[in-house]
This record gives C-alpha cells, sequence and structure tokens, in this order.
C-alpha cells in the first residue's frame, strides 16, 4: 500500500529540478502525492511551521541541504537541528558537495566523452563553480546543460559515483 504524502524541502531552483525529473519519478510508487518545496529562502520560522505540520499530519518529509562549509555530515544535521529543534535528523539528507555533483555523478563514460566532458570516476568533490567550469561551448545556458545531463542520467550510474547520492537512494 501507498503511504499518502511526502514533502522534500530542497535549497534551490536546481535541486527543485533535480528531485523533480530524477527523484520524484521513483517515489510515486511509494506514495501518492509528492511535493517539492523550495526552503532556501524561507524563513527560520516558516520552515519550523512547515516541519511541525508535517509531524502534526504524520507526513513524511525529507530536507535537503548541502553541506556546505562543514567538515562532516554529522556537523551539518547538528547545525540544521540547532536552528530547526523540531526536525527529525533521519529526516535531514546532506548532499556532498552541492546539488551539481549529483547532476554529473549520472552519466557514464560514454556519455561524457559525447558532451565533452572529462571521464569522473567520483563527482564527490564537484562544487558548483567546478560544474560552471565544466560545461562545454556548445551548450547556449547551464540551464540546456542540465537539461541534457538529465535527459541521459543513470541512476545505477550515479550510484557508484558519487557516496552521497547512493546513501540517499538506499
Amino acid at each position: 500500500m501507498r503511504r499518502r504524502k511526502l514533502y522534500i524541502f530542497v535549497e534551490g531552483h536546481d535541486d527543485v529540478w533535480f528531485f523533480e525529473r530524477i527523484v520524484k519519478p521513483h517515489l510515486v510508487h511509494y506514495y501518492r502525492r509528492v511535493f517539492i518545496i523550495q526552503h532556501a529562502r524561507l524563513s527560520t520560522k516558516k520552515k519550523y511551521n512547515y516541519i511541525r505540520s508535517m509531524h502534526e499530519m504524520r507526513a513524511d518529509y525529507l530536507f535537503v541541504v548541502d553541506i556546505d562549509y562543514f567538515p562532516c555530515v554529522r556537523a551539518k544535521k547538528e547545525d540544521i537541528v540547532g536552528y530547526l529543534r523540531i526536525i527529525d535528523s533521519r529526516a535531514i539528507v546532506v548532499v556532498i558537495k552541492e546539488i551539481e555533483s549529483w547532476y554529473l555523478a549520472g552519466i557514464g563514460n560514454h556519455r561524457s566523452r559525447k558532451l565533452q566532458l572529462p571521464v569522473l570516476e567520483s563527482t564527490d568533490d564537484i562544487t558548483k563553480e567546478d560544474f560552471n567550469a565544466l560545461i562545454p561551448p556548445k551548450f547556449r545556458s547551464r540551464r540546456d546543460f542540465m537539461n541534457e545531463l538529465l535527459k541521459h542520467y543513470d541512476i545505477t550510474i550515479a550510484i557508484q559515483k558519487n557516496k552521497s547520492f547512493a546513501y540517499f537512494w538506499q
């Protein structure tokens, strides 16, 4: 039996796009409704109220964040719990380093060569700046490039190339 609802709180537009295109289609087998909510620009109070509502409805939720400058996942989770005291730390998903690393993780070696990208064994250390530097000149925009990556995304490859994606997926 499918659960009722899942709310996934993500940081920015690129995260929303990734979760809508890659993650959500797989979750609809487990949930009747999946909602993606951008939280980066929400006030702490608004985030707190959302989380409180999740608890009251007994709804499942995930709170996705980049690791940023924190030395480890535990430190990042402690920081989130520090200002959103109501949040269940098990619901926090930490992306290492940034969502752009997950975009690149799902691209196999053959597709990398076709896109004129270096073949990456791991994307664990990819930052937004690294990602932007890798965009081939043939793409008119960053969004076009991201769209192309998502068109050819392979979850099995992503699990192999990015530890935080593998942890999230399993």
